[in-house]
């Protein structure tokens, strides 16, 4: 039986990492508990599914309904499904994840959940302190074999785990290994007091990525290859009118400098926390205003609304419907008011797409100064994606890009086209010129003697 659940094991976090160990903002949760039948039937249910918050908290119910309520949380700095396979194949000899696998393999109950959101994972410790009285033990200094544990009340263990501090890979893995020590002596000893519980072991954020060495070593150069950094995978901002989704906004970074000192980065609150108040946008099918209020953004600011105004209009001249980005509106305090003017438009059934909007005069698409308190501002959008018309699924239409069709990159193409072509029209050309002798030897006729006293 332990083989069979040893290569569950394996497959799982084999499998997670050929379906969602690209998403670099995913840490891979696992679970186990001396309970039974907490997770019945849901083995491989989440098996390249990547599990939200809400969906972690919902899974998390059976724990704090069971009669004998024990948790032990074990938080390490950095943790991804790579690791398992990368450092228990390359590193076997110093065993990581040695008790954990066996933690698992001959647990009552357990779970494995290979990517879970950071969100998640990196405010769990937090999500399970308010969900009852818990007698808290936080345990940063090891041994820990003198803890006054009382059995009889709901005591909840926070293990912060060493750091993996080190660059080195052998270094990591002995780190790792020294964690998985630790969580087993940790689990050991409380089976030998005889208190049941339930062990977590997840981490605050994924671990760097790395090649494998034997792929390294068949991957040569490739032509204008650049490490390209993974995107922050975090739903767009969507507003409803009550009945259906008829706004869609998505970046991958919204920041602002007021009077090139202070630095308002909304990023966080807009995308990744959603904390921001859209309530007072509106939308119609001919104009839409989007709304984001944001409170006490930074030092000195105490309410922030940046306002995005657009229009649907029918154009005679392409006889189709446009939608325009007409202007944006910074509030600062209810007070100060900054317009800037855009030039953006896409086909009503399309959404915009930019991958740098702002003031900067070098981006694709640009947010004109339009009065004075405007020049205190300095905007930065990166990846930005919008559509206030004609949405349908709560998803993005097909995208009108603003790049131009003669990008720097074009350019490039172009002119060393042209230096080619006019290499081959010259060698060519020098190819026709050529022609044979008019005048050969004649070998019978007489030979020219010269005279080597001359």
């Amino acid at each position: 039986m332990a083989g069979v659940l040893g290569v569950i094991f394996t497959c799982i976090l084999v499998k997670s990492i050929l379906q969602a160990s690209t998403a670099v903002d995913h840490v891979p949760v696992l679970i186990w508990s001396t309970q039974s039948s907490l997770w019945e039937g849901q083995l491989f249910e989440y098996e390249g599914h990547i599990i939200s918050e809400k969906e972690l908290h919902n899974l998390l119910q059976p724990l704090f309904n069971q009669s004998s309520r024990n948790i032990v949380l074990f938080l390490q700095d950095k943790l991804s499904t790579d690791d398992f396979t990368y450092y228990r194949r390359d590193h076997e000899h110093v065993k990581p994840f040695h008790s954990v696998q066996i933690s698992i393999e001959t647990s009552a109950s357990s779970l494995v959940l290979p990517a879970v959101t950071m969100q998640g994972s990196s405010h769990l410790s937090e999500y399970l302190q308010k969900q009852t009285e818990w007698n808290i033990f936080t345990a940063d200094h090891f041994p820990i074999e003198d803890l006054d544990i009382d059995p009889s009340k709901p005591n909840l263990f926070l293990v912060n785990l060493p750091v993996l501090s080190s660059t080195s890979d052998e270094s990591r893995a002995h780190v790792l290994a020294n964690n998985d020590l630790i969580m087993g002596k940790f689990t050991t000893n409380l089976k030998n007091r005889g208190i049941p519980f339930t062990a977590i072991y997840t981490a605050f954020s994924p671990s760097k990525g790395f090649k494998s060495t034997d792929m390294t070593s068949h991957t040569g150069r490739q032509l204008l290859a650049v490490d390209i950094p993974a995107a922050a995978r975090y739903a767009p901002l969507t507003v409803t009118n009550g009945t259906y989704t008829c706004i869609i906004m998505f970046a991958t970074k919204v920041a602002l400098t007021f009077k090139n000192t202070l630095h308002v980065d909304l990023t966080n609150e807009t995308f990744v926390s959603q904390t921001v108040n859209s309530t007072s946008s509106e939308c119609s099918d001919t104009n839409t205003l989007v709304s984001l209020k944001y409170a006490n953004p930074a030092e000195g600011i105490n309410t922030l609304e940046l306002r995005f105004l657009m229009t649907n209009k029918f154009f005679k001249g392409s006889a189709r419907k446009w939608f325009t980005f007409d202007s944006l509106e910074i509030i600062q305090d209810h007070l100060h008011t900054a317009k800037f003017n855009a030039s953006i438009s896409a086909p009503a059934e399309y959404s915009y797409h930019c991958q740098l909007v702002g003031t900067n005069m070098n981006y694709a698409s640009r947010f004109i100064p339009a009065n004075k308190e405007a020049q205190a501002w300095e905007i930065h959008i990166s990846d930005f994606q919008i559509q206030g018309f004609n949405i349908k699924n709560k998803m993005f239409s097909y995208a009108s890009d603003c790049a131009s069709f003669f990008t720097p990159g074009i350019w490039m193409g172009l002119m060393s086209t042209f230096l080619m072509l006019s290499i081959l029209y010259y060698g060519l050309l020098m190819i026709m010129q050529l022609t044979t002798n008019d005048r050969f030897d004649d070998p019978k006729g007489a030979g020219i003697f010269v005279s080597q006293t001359n």
